[in-house]
């Protein structure tokens, strides 16, 4: 058996896999005293205690060295920590799972994949920042795991031009072209690009220097990461309880990011929703589909909000299978 470790900020999800295939899961949703380590106790005796082979890790950010999905070494320790700082809401947490998971069972094999490896494919271009190079600085993109799922399920019949949505409480869109990632809405952190339940999304560089002058360095990261997006336009992070005028400004610009996405691509020949809102809300989807109706999409759906392209762009919703894409990376490798 593979235990696949997904860790947030707040919980952890567990799932065994045999032969890449979902046997058990459980979510344990609030953390208590004993942090991730308890919380991994808790977890596995939901699961029966299961015979674990090895484990494998969704790490969100793997910097620019580690692209690919490969086994725990002290380097590679060594260097998802150096990028905790870019992904302040998850890696820690995925470092704090990790060791947890060491101590008690030392010898295991441990694995992790990377939401920034599917980014790899960007091109220069698309990756860089106009400022000094000496600086390090560069877009990653993130959600990969969830768009390297999309490309594979979709294939024999893969569209060349697929715009993807992965929308949650952390949202982004992927122009993905002959399977690869071509661009992407977020970029150094997963701070950029649409609005999310707590994050800001895209901010000019300045109102950020602003921030900074009036709350401190960070003051504005946890106003920026904890206290916005959503949270700031109607004082909920659930989509399912945002005013009217907070779910149009995320349809706006989803839409609007959306465009010059399609624009990178050249075209477009599929759309594919995927996440808790992309997979849940019709509204949200209608709206997005109707604000790229001048591309020849159009929003057709019942009750379930089922999805029809019309003409030549189709459109559907896929489930995110993060955890499954994990175990199927990490079982080539065993």
């Amino acid at each position: 058996m593979l235990l696949v470790v997904n860790a947030g900020s707040s919980s952890v999800k567990l799932a065994l896999f045999e032969a890449g295939q979902l046997r058990r899961a459980h979510t344990v949703s609030q953390l208590g005293q004993g942090g991730y380590r308890a919380a991994l106790v808790q977890g596995l005796a939901a699961l029966g205690h299961p015979q674990i082979a090895a484990a494998a890790h969704r790490v969100v950010h793997g910097g620019a060295q580690l692209t690919q999905t490969l086994r725990l070494t002290p380097d590679v320790l060594a260097k998802i920590s150096a990028a905790a700082a870019l992904a302040p809401l998850h890696n820690p947490a995925n470092l704090a799972c990790i060791a947890a998971l060491t101590e008690g069972r030392p010898n295991l094999p441990q694995f992790a994949a990377f939401d920034t490896a599917f980014h790899a494919t960007i091109p220069s271009v698309e990756h860089g920042y106009a400022i000094p190079k000496s600086e390090g600085l560069r877009r990653y993109g993130f959600h990969g795991l969830s768009y390297a799922s999309m490309v594979r399920r979709l294939r024999p019949d893969l569209p060349r031009r697929l715009l993807g949505f992965h929308l949650g409480n952390g949202a982004s869109i992927c122009a993905i072209v002959d399977g690869q990632s071509r661009a992407t809405t977020m970029g150094y952190s997963p701070q950029d690009g649409l609005a999310m339940g707590t994050r800001a999304g895209s901010i000019d560089s300045a109102a950020v220097l602003e921030l900074a002058r009036r709350h401190g360095i960070d003051g504005a990261e946890e106003l920026l990461n904890r206290a916005s997006g959503l949270m700031a336009l109607s004082g909920k992070s659930d989509m399912r309880l945002q005013t009217a005028g907070a779910r149009a400004y995320f349809i706006h610009h989803a839409v609007r990011h959306a465009g010059a996405l399609v624009a990178v691509m050249g075209g477009l020949d599929a759309v594919v929703f995927s996440g808790g809102i992309g997979e849940n809300d019709a509204a949200v989807r209608a709206g997005i589909m109707n604000g790229l109706a001048y591309l020849g999409l159009r929003y057709r759906g019942n009750d379930t909000g089922d999805l029809r392209g019309v003409g030549l762009i189709s459109a559907q919703i896929l489930p995110a299978e993060e955890e499954r894409q994990i175990a199927l990376e990490v079982g080539a490798l065993l």
